[in-house]
């Protein structure tokens, strides 16, 4: 049993690892542009506090490899975050600067204090116990908001599936390892990742080809919008060139006979614009017409 509990429990640290160096190619591109953009330091800054936690509640228990895992985890987290730090926008920078403080040294070091000073035994690891679960469920329930908009827009365009997959999997690893070594707290909290990373799974599944079937619909109305514009605009110029009205072909010749001689160029004449206003109404009436094509697409879609 010791064994299996050690196997499940290094295949729950390799795929931790791989959860943790996931952001490692948001972070390059942050530096090459030295900038964060529209990128959030709130998810890294607690997460940087969940592995700390879990680190210390291996370190009371002890667990070596819950120690293992949350160390690095905790190493990678710092490096995000002190990247983030560097590179954010003044105000995103003082905002991080006060959560990092609040979170990462005050309620860490007031945390770390009590259970060392204050309380002793098996409700040291209850305490710690209880924290760390509470933290895990409240970063495995982050994704709820994007299953709440694939459900809405039935596009799961904004739910990769790597990372859904990778929570399905660490959820359900460090789900048998807590059953092997009997550890409630590691339990109780990727139980819930496990449920809640086979629910975006199903998602994934059932919105996957709706999601291409609209990207595909889109790029159809889009395209047929773009050719009927560009087959009027070429039927009024067609029309212009060879109209009935003489007076529009010999002011063209007028005009390449005075571009020759380095002249100034003629004004426009009233022909001109009337060929200007038509292709304005005609586009127009197209832009139109594309609109409730759209209309019309959108209608199918929603049934």
């Amino acid at each position: 049993m010791a064994s299996l509990s050690f196997f499940v429990g290094i295949t729950g640290n390799i795929i931790s690892i791989l959860l943790f160096v996931s952001p490692i190619k948001t972070f390059w591109g942050v530096v090459k542009k030295k900038s964060t953009e529209n990128y959030k330091g709130v998810p890294y800054t607690t997460t940087l506090l969940s592995t700390s936690l879990w680190t210390f509640y291996g370190l009371i228990k002890p667990d070596i490899l819950v120690v293992s895992v949350n160390g690095a985890g905790a190493i990678f987290q710092f490096i995000y975050v002190t990247l983030f730090l560097i590179y954010a926008p003044k105000h995103t920078k003082v905002t991080m600067a006060k959560l990092v403080a609040i979170l990462n040294v005050g309620f860490l070091g007031v945390v770390t204090a009590v259970a060392l000073l204050a309380i002793h035994g098996n409700l040291r690891i209850t305490f710690v116990g209880i924290l760390c679960a509470a933290l895990t469920i409240g970063m495995y329930a982050a994704p709820l908001s994007a299953m709440r908009r694939v459900i809405k827009t039935k596009s799961v365009e904004y739910m990769p599936f790597l990372l859904s997959f990778f929570l399905f999997l660490n959820g359900g690893v460090w789900s048998s390892y807590s059953v092997l070594v009997k550890d409630f707290y590691i339990g109780v909290p990727n139980a819930v990742g496990f449920v809640l990373g086979s629910a975006q799974l199903i998602l994934y599944l059932m919105y996957k080809n709706k999601s291409a079937s609209a990207k595909t619909m889109k790029a159809i109305e889009e395209d047929g919008s773009v050719q009927m514009v560009k087959g009027s605009v070429d039927i009024l110029v067609h029309r212009d060139k060879d109209g009935e009205d003489d007076g529009g072909v010999e002011e063209g010749n007028l005009k390449n006979r005075s571009l020759s001689k380095g002249k100034s160029l003629p004004k426009p004449s009233v022909n001109g614009d009337y060929s200007l206003q038509k292709i304005t109404k005609t586009l127009s009436f197209s832009a139109n017409e594309a609109g409730i094509e759209n209309g019309k697409l959108d209608s199918l879609d929603l049934v």
